[in-house]
């Protein structure tokens, strides 16, 4: 009988036995591989390990890609279902006009700056190298703003960003109604148009995730006519505020709180509404969705279908979607685990850094095959258009200012050689010029002195009391024993003028206001009925975008609109530039609708503000640069900015025809 003892001992020794002779047999190479992992050189069995683990690695990766991949093919077809049945009523109305009065805000910071600097120039006494750089910073300042917010709000959220956009705007631009010194008003020019320049992005796309497809080219169209509302409000305002100087008041002599402030004031108001409506309104629920966000973006979908079919007076219908798909990306659970450890500032600048890099990705991944050449085509068709659009928008009111300009200079009068002497001046000198004249015992009391310049001219025993001058120069004069009382003629007026025993009594600081010449009405008229014009192109192009498509609409709307840049040629009258630019602006604007429909129907939901984001970015850097080689060529040559308005809408149409028709796709 086998005694089962001795057995498992023996079997022991056995299996000691062999590992013994494997360990002697195996000991040189043993050594030697102890030998490479001391220089470096890693083990062959951690080799196989590591190659076998990346390949489990990737294989879980691969499956992790076609889950999500199934579950992004599906969200799209879902949520286009969900939104059909929620239906287009009180919901989408209500949005509609909250993010209209945000886009409308926009529209009147277009304005701004230009209809307050004549006046604010002489307020500040801002030369014109200074004036340039303020039209050259706001601009620089909306091109950043929109490509900042563009990319943030695919990260931060549609109705998050636009509320900080708006803040910042209504905060910066309320500062600059008070600002005194130029460069505060700068700063404070600048910070506002950096919010609002993230404006349009947002809104676009904000609007865009709550309307089904076949509702959103009509529907957005028509939300485009706020911004054409944001240009008569600013015109009209403009023309009822800026020349009325008496309305303002001040405070001493270091404050003082003119007219064009209250403007700036007054044009606060749409996007103060804008940002008491956008605070009662919801996130985007395709946004949530894209975060996995599920349960937030269920209550808001079913707050808009219960909103719309209460209104329509089905309360009794029932949201009956229960799962909805949520891919949830790698970003994502990075920020959930950090969320919980290190301190709180450790935290936020976790978030923020991580934010940061998830924005850059985004942008970077526009450059993928599947993106890059309707990108490129999208590019160079919002260039197109903003290089024209915005360049005549520069060309026409100078060229009207030009006109008025050379019509005042050919009623001048010249004086030569006239010799006055005692004679009391007690009416106004008007668009004047004076050479080589004497003025001996005169005295200039209570008049105002515009456009006069005084050239080889003697004043001797003079004396100036009170008086107000505009645009007035005293060139290489000779002036002795004269008394300056309670005059604005400094220093800077008079060029390589000779004085002995001059004195300037009281004289007045600051630079002084003259409405009748620097506000014309007839630029307030212009602006206005500029602005008025886009409303057939607007009402058009919002009736046919989802029945002719978007890229008829693109390409017939640049190419009607170049063949009306020729009529240019033929503006030989104030009345002529005004026909011309309402003619110009009605055509055009269906083209400005066609593209920023498409351009947010294009792009997925994680990536559709970034993109719109950098299109309406390269919209104000080409507004930049039209605007300083047009406006280069007033009084020299109507041809070339023409023909360059011209050469680039028939580029831009040619390229518009290559986009893919998108009235039928579905929001990816």
């Amino acid at each position: 009988m086998d005694d089962p003892y001795h057995n498992n001992v023996n079997q022991q020794m056995t299996e000691d036995e062999d590992a013994a002779s494997d360990a002697t047999e195996g000991a040189d190479d043993d050594d030697q591989m102890y030998e490479g992992e001391y220089q470096g050189v890693p083990h062959p069995d951690e080799i196989k390990e590591a190659r076998r683990a990346a390949r489990i690695e990737a294989r879980r990766k691969a499956r992790m890609a076609t889950q999500q991949e199934e579950e992004e093919e599906n969200l799209p077809e879902q949520y286009e279902t969900i939104m059909e049945d929620c239906g287009h009523g009180r919901f989408q109305w209500m949005l509609f006009f909250v993010l209209g009065l945000a886009l409308m805000a926009d529209g009147v910071d277009g304005f701004v700056v230009g209809f307050v600097l004549p006046s604010a120039e002489k307020d500040m006494c801002i030369s014109n190298a200074d004036k340039g750089l303020l039209g050259l910073l706001v601009y620089v300042a909306m091109m950043v703003g929109a490509l900042v917010w563009g990319g943030l709000s695919d990260k931060m959220g549609r109705r998050k960003c636009l509320v900080y956009v708006l803040t910042i705007d209504l905060i910066f631009s309320f500062l600059s109604c008070f600002a005194q010194g130029y460069g505060f008003f700068l700063f404070f020019r600048f910070c506002s148009g950096f919010g609002i320049g993230g404006s349009i992005p947002i809104v676009y796309t904000y609007f865009t995730e709550f309307l089904q497809m076949d509702k959103r080219g009509e529907h957005l169209s028509w939300l485009c006519m706020f911004w054409m509302l944001g240009g008569l409000y600013a015109s009209f305002t403009a023309w009822g505020i800026i020349p009325h100087y008496g309305w303002g008041f001040a405070i001493g002599s270091e404050f003082q709180m003119h007219s064009w402030r209250l403007f700036i004031l007054v044009c606060l108001f749409p996007a103060l509404a804008a940002l008491v409506g956008v605070v009662f309104m919801p996130e985007s629920p395709r946004f949530l969705l894209e975060n996995a966000r599920h349960d937030e973006a269920w209550m808001i979908l079913r707050q808009v279908h219960d909103t719309n079919w209460k209104a329509k007076g089905e309360p009794e219908r029932v949201f009956t979607v229960t799962n909805i798909k949520t891919p949830q990306t790698q970003e994502d659970e990075f920020i959930e685990i950090q969320s919980d450890t290190g301190t709180a500032f450790q935290r936020w600048t976790v978030r923020h850094v991580t934010m940061l890099q998830q924005v850059m990705a985004n942008v970077m991944s526009l450059s993928a095959p599947e993106l890059r050449l309707q990108g490129l085509f999208l590019v160079i068709i919002w260039f197109c258009m903003a290089f024209s659009y915005h360049g005549l928008g520069v060309w026409f009111p100078d060229m009207i200012k030009y006109m008025q300009y050379e019509e005042y200079e050919s009623k001048v009068r010249v004086f030569h050689r006239e010799r006055v002497e005692r004679f009391h001046f007690n009416f106004s000198l008007i668009n004047q010029i004076h050479r080589e004249g004497e003025y001996v015992h005169d005295k200039f009391a209570n008049i105002e002195i515009k456009s006069v310049k005084f050239e080889n001219s003697l004043f001797e025993n003079c004396y100036f009391e009170d008086v107000k001058s505009t645009n007035t120069f005293f060139e290489n004069c000779t002036i002795k024993n004269t008394v300056f009382y309670n005059t604005d003629l400094w220093q800077e007026k008079f060029k390589n003028c000779r004085m002995e025993n001059t004195t300037f009594l009281h004289p007045k600081k600051g630079c002084h206001l003259n409405f009748q010449e620097e506000n014309d009405i007839v630029i307030y008229m212009v602006s206005f009925l500029g602005s008025l014009a886009v409303l057939p192109g607007n009402i058009i192009s919002a009736l046919f975008m989802d029945k002719i498509g978007r890229i008829r609409i693109i390409g017939g709307s640049m190419l009607a609109s170049s063949a009306c840049t020729f009529l240019l040629l033929l503006s030989f009258s104030q009345g002529a530039v005004i026909c011309w630019q309402c003619l110009f602006y009605a055509v055009s604007v269906a083209a400005w609708n066609g593209l920023e429909v498409i351009s947010v129907e294009l792009y997925p939901s994680s990536k559709r503000g970034t993109a719109f984001g950098i299109l309406n970015g390269i919209c104000k850097f080409a507004a930049i640069i039209a605007s300083f080689i047009f406006a280069a060529f007033i009084g020299i040559t109507k041809i070339i900015p023409i023909f360059l308005a011209f050469a680039a809408l028939v580029c831009g149409g040619l390229v518009a025809l290559k986009l893919p028709e998108t009235r039928e796709k579905i929001l990816s």
